[in-house]
């Protein structure tokens, strides 16, 4: 992994951009502090696959993501229906 200052990744974006295809992960900084990074995008089509859960852990999750009130069995109001006869 390459650093490169936000100077030099203005400068040299066709060589950053190429370093990253061939290197890998690139890192630039911004007044020495890491600011930002560059992946390749087989790198990051995986990280963001990785990150969205399948249906399954969804419903297998513990913690509930909402609230669903559900009627007492036998209480609930029904509709009159119309006699049409």
């Amino acid at each position: 992994m390459h650093t490169w200052s936000v100077q030099d990744a203005k400068a040299r974006f066709s060589e950053l951009l190429e370093s990253c295809t061939i290197e890998g992960t690139q890192v630039i900084t911004k007044r020495g502090v890491e600011t930002a990074v560059l992946v390749p995008i087989d790198e990051w089509k995986r990280l963001t696959y990785a990150a969205k859960p399948t249906l399954k852990e969804l419903l297998l999750q513990q913690e509930n993501h909402f609230e669903l009130e559900l009627p007492v069995r036998g209480q609930a109001k029904r509709r009159k229906t119309s006699s049409l006869d």
